[in-house]
């Protein structure tokens, strides 16, 4: 869990490879040089797995507190569709996502980032009381935990609900509990859903909409990724930073923007042979920081 005192910097990481047990990401991500990490709790390409070993869970744990890493977040499969109109695949997606939320809640991780879901043709309306209903149904599997669902902002690519402030805040609202649920911003779908963060007006002007229709407390974790594609193409691709059409002041702003300080950011750009992408983009990043870690 993140440590105690808030830290005067963010939390600078990138999603980690869980090859060889959900364990190791620690130990790539203190080699890359992370101070945060994200994983799949299981293969995000698959709907089953076996359950986390006991000798797993005290690996994960020893290996976080050996490496120093303050938090690791994670992420759900991409198989999972909560607004899912068809019955039969939103109850799997309901049992899967119950599934990985128990992992996070076994490995100490706090966070489980999800998309919220596409209402594939049933329109947005009935898609957001769907993605509600999933959650309602996941956290009365999951009574009295500690891990939180952290919904996060998408480009609105297809039916892809949640790619505006005010859709996310009508699905926040619509979960019964919905003080277990956070929020995660990824920097690549907000400028593709038409946040313009490459101007300091534009990038003032989202955090006001956000704080508006979701709170500003309800962020947990960020994303950090340029962009492949061109403002407001509402397509979901990323780029390493600085080299996209986001461009490198939105990530100064964002990361010495003290109201995010302690609060992990990870980035989900293309790793490259033994991380050397992600080494080069955690490396621009502290290029930006004002106070230097």
């Amino acid at each position: 869990m993140a440590a105690t005192h808030k830290p005067n910097h963010p939390l600078l990481g990138a999603h980690m490879s869980i090859a060889g047990g959900v364990g190791e990401a620690f130990i790539r991500g203190k080699a890359a040089g992370c101070d945060a990490i994200q994983i799949f709790t299981k293969s995000s390409r698959q709907w089953a797995a076996k359950p986390l070993s006991e000798e797993e869970i005290a690996a994960f744990k020893r290996n976080q507190r050996d490496t120093g890493i303050a938090v690791a977040i994670a992420h759900d499969s991409y198989l999972l569709n909560l607004g899912a109109p068809d019955e039969a695949q939103r109850k799997r997606s309901v049992g899967a996502f119950v599934d990985e939320l128990e992992r996070c809640e076994a490995l100490g991780v706090p966070f489980l980032i999800a998309h919220p879901g596409a209402h594939v043709g049933s329109g947005e309306e009935q898609g957001i009381k769907t993605i509600a209903k999933s959650i309602d149904e996941t956290h009365a599997a999951c009574k009295g935990f500690a891990s939180r669902i952290a919904l996060e902002i998408t480009a609105g690519q297809g039916t892809v609900l949640g790619y505006n402030f005010k859709q996310m805040g009508q699905i926040i609202d619509a979960v019964k509990e919905n003080d277990r649920v956070r929020l995660c911003f990824d920097t690549e779908h907000a400028f593709a859903a038409g946040y313009d963060l490459r101007t300091e007006e534009g990038y003032e002007q989202t955090f006001v909409e956000l704080d508006k229709y979701i709170g500003l407390k309800k962020v947990v974790a960020f994303h950090l990724n340029d962009s492949l594609k061109e403002f407001h193409s509402r397509v979901d691709r990323h780029q390493h930073i600085g080299k996209g059409y986001i461009g490198v002041e939105a990530f100064r702003r964002l990361i010495n923007d003290p109201r995010f300080f302690g609060i992990p950011m990870c980035l989900e750009t293309e790793p490259g042979l033994e991380n050397k992408g992600i080494v080069d983009d955690l490396a621009t990043l502290r290029g930006l920081l004002k106070h230097r870690q």
